[in-house]
């Protein structure tokens, strides 16, 4: 059974939540989103429906997913948005302005439904009325909002780099952000001799597709990957790291890893070697890399797997 990522947005109320979720939306470029919201008249849902791309929705009653009396209401809409056919690709879940990002992670992350798992929490910070809270540390990306408007970014970067060191930081106005930061689109299908009403709206919006520029670094090699210094260095990863896919082998076997955020997954492949792609902003190349270079040439102690093997899917 595949597993589908569950993204939480948070932020205060009209730090640009909803309007985040309506850019990935428009320019999802193919992948299926599925919705938590509290508030359906603010998301822009005759955009979602012509463009094919949200194929299910759903709503708590008392209007915040933290505040239910237990997460079994939450957790019963999240499967019902994983069970979806064609199976959706992610699922946002936008909490209201006064959720408590802590609560919203522990809630998705607790539910314990295969169907659906935690990928990471976005935090939406408003350059103009910058209230940072206690979501900024289990924050996994903070979008810096209406930043070209802010009148002391860089008093505010300060601000969350003091509080949050390693956390990925992207300064954007309208929450403009590069959708392939957060997933990855599907394989590009065969041509078609007449536009999609998706590929229509991305035609015509595509003028709103200048975003802000985000880090990719490869690294591959053949040599058996000591899996405690892997650990290590995900566990204390450089600043600015906010995604890891591809293959890594350990020598007696080879995983299918996915990081996002605080979120990592390992599931079994065959034989071949390491191929990696690490996506973040302000990543440092060289210590990057250089990190990943201690991981090999090192020989595994017997109980070296453990820590892995905890995140096995």
């Amino acid at each position: 059974m595949t597993s589908v990522p569950v993204l939480a947005v948070a932020g205060h109320l009209g730090a640009g939540k909803t309007t985040l979720l309506n850019h990935l939306l428009r320019n999802s470029r193919g992948v299926r989103i599925g919705a938590l919201v509290n508030d359906f008249g603010a998301v822009n849902i005759d955009a979602m429906l012509v463009a094919g791309q949200v194929d299910a929705m759903a709503s708590l009653s008392n209007g915040c997913i933290c505040c239910a009396v237990d997460a079994e209401e939450a957790g019963e809409m999240l499967a019902k948005l994983a069970a979806v056919k064609p199976r959706l690709d992610l699922i946002v879940v936008e909490a209201s302005g006064v959720a408590e990002p802590a609560a919203l992670a522990r809630t998705i992350v607790t539910a314990g439904d295969p169907r659906f798992h935690y990928a990471g929490l976005v935090l939406v910070v408003d350059g103009l009325q910058p209230e940072l809270g206690h979501g900024l540390r289990v924050a996994d990306l903070v979008v810096l909002n209406k930043a070209s408007s802010c009148a002391d970014l860089d008093g505010l970067l300060a601000r969350i780099r003091a509080d949050s060191p390693r956390v990925p930081v992207l300064p954007t106005d309208f929450a403009n952000i590069d959708p392939e930061l957060l997933i990855d689109p599907p394989p590009p299908r065969a041509p078609q001799a007449q536009l999609s009403f998706d590929e229509l709206l991305r035609e015509e919006h595509d003028h709103d597709h200048d975003h802000p520029e985000y880090q990719s670094i490869e690294f591959s090699t053949d040599a058996e990957v000591n899996p405690r210094r892997f650990m290590e260095f995900l566990q204390d990863r450089p600043e600015g790291l906010y995604r890891a896919k591809g293959f890594v082998d350990f020598g007696a076997q080879r995983f299918l890893v996915q990081l996002v955020g605080s979120s990592l997954r390992f599931e079994k492949r065959g034989a071949g070697g390491t191929e990696l792609v690490l996506i973040g902003t302000g990543m440092d190349r060289s210590a990057v890399l250089a990190g990943l270079q201690q991981c090999i040439g090192v020989p595994a102690d017997e109980n070296a797997m453990l820590g892995v093997l905890k995140y096995v899917v």
